[in-house]
C-alpha cells in the first residue's frame, strides 16, 4: 500500500505532526530559564553513575567532581552583581577554576556534569547548564554584555559538548569566560577534544593559539576513558523499517510527527539551531521515512544539534531508508567534526532502539 492510500485510510485518525510546518520563535527569556540540565538528565546523581570497573578514571571523576561541588558551597553567597558598592573587586582566581571533562562518547561525562550541577549547593537560578551551541546562542540573542551580566551572578556554568567550530567562536568564548572567572563564576565542560586542542582540523588553529590557550587555562583536565555505554552488552542498531510501517506507526502514535528526512534537513536550514528544542516540543516521537546520506557538513552540523535536542528530550526516532550509521561520508567521518557526528550516530542509534515500541503496538 503506498503512503497516500495509508494516510487516506487512516483519515478517521488523528494526522500526525510535522516537524517541517513547525517554526518556533523562542524568546530570550526562554532561553537563559532553560539553562537547567535537560529531562533525560533530570534525575541523575553521581551515585547513579554506574563506573566501569575496569576504567578507574571513572571513579576518579566522581570523587574529584564531588568535591568540586563541595567546594562551591560559599562560592557568591549573595551572588555577584549584588556587591556593596563600595566592595573591593574581587582579584582573578589562580589557577584554573574549573574542571573538564575530557573523554570518548557515551563514557557518561554528561551524566556527571548533570550531576555536578545537582549537587552544586545553591539555587537552579545560580546555576546554569547549556550546551556550548546554546552558550553562544545566549550571547547571540542577549548580547555580549547583558550576557556577562547575566551569568556573572552564578556559582556555576556547566557547559556540555565543548567544541570551537569557527575562530569567531573561539574569541567570543574565550572573552566571555575569562569575564565570568574574573567575576568569581566556576566552569565545568565536557567534550571530546582536549581543550589545548580545540579547533584543530576546523579551522587554523595556530592563528588563535593565544585565545585556545587562554580557554585551557581555565580548566583543570579530567580524562574519563571506557567505551561508549549506549552499546555496552547490547544489540546492534535496529535496521530501519519500511516507509509503510513508519507511517503506520505515526498515525497510531499520539503525539508523533512524521516527516519526509530530505524536506526535513530543508527545514532546518530555515529555523535557527537555538530553535531545535522548541520545535520538538510536545512530541512523544519522531517518524522520518527516505532517510539519506546528509548532502554536505552544514547540513550535517544542523542534524548533529538536532539529534543532541531530541536526545536530552528522550524522543524515540522511527525510520526508513539507510541506517544512522551511514547518514554521514566517509570524507566527513574522517574530518574535523568526526567526533560530533559519530555523537549523532550513537545518540541516533539509541533513540532507534527506544522507538522498537512504536511497532510492537
Amino acid at each position: 500500500m503506498s503512503t497516500r492510500a495509508l494516510n487516506e485510510a487512516a483519515s478517521a485518525a488523528a494526522a500526525p505532526l510535522a516537524l517541517c510546518s513547525r517554526e518556533p520563535h523562542v524568546p530570550a527569556d526562554r532561553l537563559v530559564a532553560e539553562m537547567v540540565p535537560p529531562p533525560r538528565f533530570d534525575s541523575v546523581r553521581f551515585d547513579t553513575y554506574l563506573p566501569d570497573p575496569n576504567q578507574p578514571s571513572q571513579c576518579e571523576a566522581v570523587k574529584v567532581l564531588s568535591g568540586f561541588a563541595e567546594g562551591l558551597g560559599g562560592a557568591h553567597a549573595t551572588g555577584a552583581g549584588k556587591r556593596r558598592w563600595f566592595a573591593r573587586r574581587p582579584a582573578a582566581p589562580a589557577g584554573p577554576r574549573g574542571v573538564y571533562l575530557d573523554g570518548g562518547y557515551g563514557v557518561g561525562k554528561t551524566h556527571l556534569l548533570a550531576s555536578l550541577w545537582h549537587a552544586t549547593p545553591a539555587e537552579p537560578a545560580l546555576k546554569a547548564f547549556g550546551t556550548f551551541v546554546e552558550l553562544t546562542n545566549l550571547v547571540g540573542a542577549l548580547g555580549f554584555q547583558k550576557t556577562v551580566q547575566t551569568l556573572s551572578g552564578h556559582r556555576l556554568l556547566c557547559i556540555d559538548e565543548f567544541e570551537l567550530d569557527d575562530p569567531g567562536d573561539t574569541v567570543l568564548v574565550s572573552s566571555l569566560l575569562g569575564k565570568l572567572v574574573e567575576a568569581g563564576v566556576a566552569l565545568a565542560a565536557t567534550s571530546n577534544t582536549l581543550p589545548g586542542k580545540l579547533g584543530e582540523g576546523r579551522f587554523a588553529a595556530a592563528d588563535f593559539l593565544r585565545e585556545i590557550q587562554g580557554l585551557s587555562a581555565h580548566f583543570r583536565p579530567l580524562r574519563i576513558d571506557g567505551e561508549d555505554y549506549r552499546h555496552r552488552g547490547l544489540p546492534e542498531a535496529p535496521a530501519p523499517h519500511s516507509e509503510q510501517v513508519v507511517t503506520q506507526a505515526a498515525y497510531r502514535t499520539p503525539g508523533a510527527s512524521l516527516d519526509d528526512f530530505p524536506r526535513l534537513l530543508e527545514h532546518l536550514a530555515r529555523v535557527h539551531p537555538s530553535r531545535y528544542g522548541a520545535l520538538t516540543d510536545d512530541l512523544t516521537a519522531v517518524c522520518l521515512t527516505g532517510v539519506v546520506p546528509v548532502p554536505d557538513q552544514s547540513t550535517a552540523l544542523r542534524l548533529v544539534v538536532l539529534a543532541d535536542r531530541l536526545y536530552d528530550r528522550e524522543i524515540p526516532v522511527l525510520a526508513s531508508g539507510l541506517p544512522f550509521d551511514r547518514l554521514f561520508s566517509e570524507e566527513m567521518l574522517n574530518g574535523g567534526y568526526r567526533k560530533k557526528y559519530f555523537r549523532a550516530i550513537s545518540r541516533l542509534t539509541a533513540l532507534a532502539r527506544d522507538a522498537k515500541g512504536l511497532v510492537e503496538q
